[in-house]
């Protein structure tokens, strides 16, 4: 098995786009060749695509063939599309590392790519309610807003968790967003901004939400041997692990305690032989407020229940004891599914090369990505070291 090293990436920007699905992919791909300067088209020999709902969305099912054309690559070893709902762009990671460390693939482009601003939102919000067990939870109007709602009105009457203390949550990363050029909402927000914005789904406020987005990114995955060739500064994948366990919302073990979450970080981070603590920094699926706060807690920053205090206590934030979400998470970046991944990777390559402004830059030798998909059934986590 051959270690797995990211060269480099690139982002568009994230927001409400007039540019079309072929568009998205043509700019992240020029963003990403431009970060890799000595990467020749020509010596990449595999494509892999994260992309959730091109389908309905893009009116594409076949989009990672017209991807690769896009942005002026021939594969000839794997090309290939992965759906996993929100965590699809880390999906197309998790395969590009198998196929690298096999020996399978030697230089892969991987990009995501999501177009969730259709001229008629009704096609977004009933795709989106297709996550979920169409027959069951999906008629029943269980799509993202509601089941969280329920997970945040059960989390605080088990744990006594606060409004406010939710609110800080989407305070501390519309900060960070605010100075991060890719992100969708380049705007600060106070408490009573979020905790007065519009109701969503009781108690779900809109600034509780991470928003409709349309983007693309890409990086670059090669094998140890060859990353000196691209930078000096490679970005070494050193544990992986995702665990699932149900799909019916009636079925999960529970509401606010996630097992498979608590199951995917242990086990990325022993992979890596490191603990939460030995992070600098990590990136969490924020989708909304509530599943960071949980996000602290089931991934052992905090104890059970205390996900609330550990933010109020300063302890996310950069400079307090584990940062989270420099980039602004999902809250203020935005959220196309198959692109979020990619995102959280390139805040990454970022940190490590010291490219953030000052008031977001941690840096570091070690980070953690985490993604959730769907009902919080299935959670993907992967573990990051500095190289050069």
């Amino acid at each position: 098995m051959r270690k797995v090293a990211i060269v480099g990436g690139g982002l568009t920007k994230f927001g409400v786009r007039k540019a079309t699905y072929k568009e998205l992919a043509q700019e992240a791909g020029k963003a990403v060749f431009e970060d890799v300067p000595n990467l020749d088209k020509k010596d990449v020999d595999s494509l892999f695509l994260g992309s959730a709902a091109s389908d309905r969305m893009a009116f594409q099912s076949y989009p990672a063939p017209l991807v690769a054309e896009q942005v002026g690559v021939q594969p000839n070893k794997v090309i290939m599309r992965t759906e996993l709902a929100c965590a699809s762009g880390q999906a197309a990671m998790r395969a590009a590392y198998g196929s690298i460390a096999s020996g399978l693939s030697d230089i892969a482009l991987v990009m995501g790519v999501e177009k969730m601003n259709t001229p008629n939102m009704a096609e977004t919000q009933t795709t989106m309610a297709a996550v979920m067990d169409r027959e069951w939870d999906g008629v029943n109007g269980m799509s993202a807003p509601p089941f969280f709602a329920l997970v945040m009105m059960r989390h605080m009457h088990e744990y006594g968790t606060t409004r406010e203390q939710l609110g800080m949550v989407s305070v501390k990363n519309h900060d960070y967003s605010a100075s991060n050029p890719f992100a969708q909402f380049q705007k600060k927000f106070t408490l009573e901004d979020v905790i007065n914005s519009v109701e969503i789904s009781k108690p779900i406020r809109l600034l509780d939400c991470s928003g409709i987005t349309d983007g693309a990114g890409g990086i670059v995955m090669t094998s140890e041997d060859r990353a000196k060739e691209f930078t000096d500064t490679p970005v070494y994948i050193e544990g992986l692990a995702q665990c699932n366990m149900g799909s019916l919302v009636s079925n999960l073990p529970s509401l606010t305690t996630w097992k498979p979450m608590k199951k995917a970080f242990r086990a990325a981070l022993m992979m890596a032989g490191k603990d939460i603590y030995d992070m600098a920094f990590a990136e969490v699926h924020d989708c909304f407020t509530i599943a960071e706060i949980i996000a602290y807690e089931d991934g052992g920053m905090c104890k059970k229940g205390e996900g609330g205090k550990f933010i109020e206590e300063g302890n996310p934030y950069v400079g307090g004891r584990l940062p989270v979400n420099t980039h602004g998470g999902l809250l203020g970046t935005g959220h196309p599914l198959g692109a979020t991944s990619i995102a959280q990777t390139v805040e990454v390559i970022e940190q490590f090369r010291g490219e953030v402004p000052e008031e977001r830059y941690v840096g570091g030798e070690w980070a953690l990505t985490h993604n959730l998909s769907g009902n919080a059934n299935v959670h993907s986590v992967l573990v990051f070291r500095r190289g050069g």
